[in-house]
């Protein structure tokens, strides 16, 4: 029989308070949603209200009682360290989203507390969807069928297509509008909608998006070409997609001038009808900055977004409240009420400290990537961008990099060159041949410049493209080279080559 034996350990673990998971989450959110935030956290908690404090509250003893009393910030409970970062060391618990934004409109707000207030202008413009249900409605169609194609409509994506399948569609059709209806049924009621406008709406890829628009062109305008073209995207598809032009010249029996009108055509049509409308669900979309820059005579000033940000403080009702049922806590149920009362205005002042320390945040963050970049908010100019990595933000602002990172992955700054994401301004950096840092947007502009300005029947190669920046002076491998070419989405030279 083993023997048992106790031993002792020791071990340092850090664990992550709830305050402080607070401060991570709040410190993510961008400042369009911290308004939405804010409100579902005073619906929770009685204890916080918006609005300006003018009351004077005093504690249970007669004694003048400050809201942030009932709870320990955050630095006091570190020290004297100046330096010191509640969010050091806890990437496992929150994750960046680092989701491009590319296709947003922008509105200006800026943060002046005299400013007019202004509201979003409300647009009453027609969606895809509303466009594709009104000629849903001009067709004769029994109730059956008018509440498919209603469904169909409503199942397209913002590019048009139709990703479901039918059988996914008759299933949801029968679970959730009891409407029995056949795959028959349904693709009749589909190829109605194809016959919408804009053409190519409803098809369920790319290769019968096409054909619907070279369908009706044909139709209208019939033209050996638009026979051609049919041909090469029914027949030739595979090959088409990946610019083996040559293959298709050679089993199609086209000749070279033949199959150029044909691919003309096909280059003029709209792969993403659902685009020409809107979007199928929402037309406008906005961006509000959380900072924005100005250039005052050479003189850069940071203002923060505090609109989305009103004045909080703990409910007067509570704390009076909290004084009437600390006098005599006599009973089992005003003990409990005053353990409930505290905790609520413990709650809301940890909140509002969370909200506080959030803002700061930020506005160091952003100052220090400011001066970094002085030059850039000066001139607006790329090539002026330096080399920056989170870790010198964090190295000038006493933050982790952790913190640096959620900050630049959700915030948007505004300038005078237009609005950007902070994670815009980080970049690696390499040296050139006279042994300058520079940025590698820099290259990467150099090189997205390039293959805009090459001949397009014979695009630059990444040796050609290498070789062009070496005569710049930047002498990068040629992977390298490659790697900054798909980072900027530019494809291969061969999928890059027009006739």
């Amino acid at each position: 029989m083993g023997s048992q034996r106790l031993t002792q350990t020791q071990k340092l673990l850090q664990k992550l308070s709830p305050q402080q998971i607070l401060i991570m989450k709040l410190l993510q959110i961008p400042t369009m949603e911290l308004s939405t935030r804010i409100k579902e956290e005073i619906m929770q908690n009685p204890a916080l209200e918006e609005g300006e404090n003018h009351d004077e509250y005093n504690d249970i003893n007669g004694e003048s009682l400050d809201e942030n009393d009932n709870v320990d910030t955050f630095e006091d409970n570190q020290g004297d360290d100046d330096h010191y970062d509640p969010l050091d060391d806890f990437d496992d618990y929150l994750k960046d989203d680092d989701e491009d934004d590319a296709a947003y409109k922008y509105s200006v707000n800026n943060s002046s507390p005299d400013d007019k207030h202004y509201e979003a202008p409300i647009t009453n413009e027609a969606t895809f969807q509303d466009s594709l249900m009104e000629q849903l409605g001009f067709r004769k169609l029994d109730e059956k069928k008018y509440k498919i194609g209603a469904y169909i409509i409503g199942t397209l994506d913002d590019a048009g297509y139709l990703s479901r399948p039918i059988t996914g569609i008759a299933d949801d059709l029968l679970f959730t509008q009891n409407i029995d209806a056949t795959e028959d049924e349904i693709r009749e009621v589909l190829a109605i909608i194809q016959d919408f406008d804009p053409a190519g709406v409803g098809a369920t890829n790319l290769q019968e998006c096409l054909l619907i628009q070279l369908r009706r062109r044909n139709e209208e305008e019939p033209s050996e070409d638009c026979d051609n073209a049919i041909n090469v995207i029914e027949n030739h598809f595979d090959e088409f997609t990946k610019k083996h032009y040559d293959k298709i010249v050679s089993r199609s029996g086209m000749s070279d001038e033949a199959f150029k009108r044909a691919l003309d055509i096909i280059l003029s049509l709209n792969p993403k009808p659902g685009g020409s409308t809107g979007s199928v669900s929402q037309n406008n979309n906005y961006i509000i900055p959380d900072f924005t820059v100005i250039n005052n005579a050479g003189e850069l000033e940071l203002m923060l977004n505090n609109r989305n940000t009103p004045e909080l403080h703990v409910s007067h009702d509570f704390l009076e409240m909290l004084k009437e049922y600390s006098a005599g806590k006599d009973s089992p149920e005003k003990r409990e009420a005053v353990t409930f009362i505290k905790n609520k205005i413990d709650a809301a002042n940890w909140f509002i400290d969370a909200i506080k320390q959030r803002q700061s945040t930020l506005y160091v963050t952003m100052k220090a990537i400011m001066d970094y970049q002085k030059d850039f908010f000066l001139t607006g100019d790329e090539g002026k961008l330096k080399p920056m990595i989170l870790k010198d933000i964090s190295d000038m602002v006493g933050l982790d990099v952790s913190t640096i990172s959620r900050v630049a992955n959700s915030k948007y700054v505004q300038t005078a060159y237009g609005t950007f994401q902070l994670k815009y301004f980080f970049s690696e950096g390499l040296v050139n041949d006279e042994g300058e840092a520079v940025s590698t947007r820099e290259v990467k502009k150099i090189v997205r410049e390039s293959v805009e300005n090459e001949d397009k029947s014979s695009p630059l190669t990444d040796d050609e493209l290498t070789a062009i920046l070496k005569e710049k002076g930047y002498t990068i491998a040629r992977r390298t080279v490659a790697k900054y070419r798909e980072q900027l989405g530019i494809p291969v030279a061969r999928l890059r080559k027009v006739l």
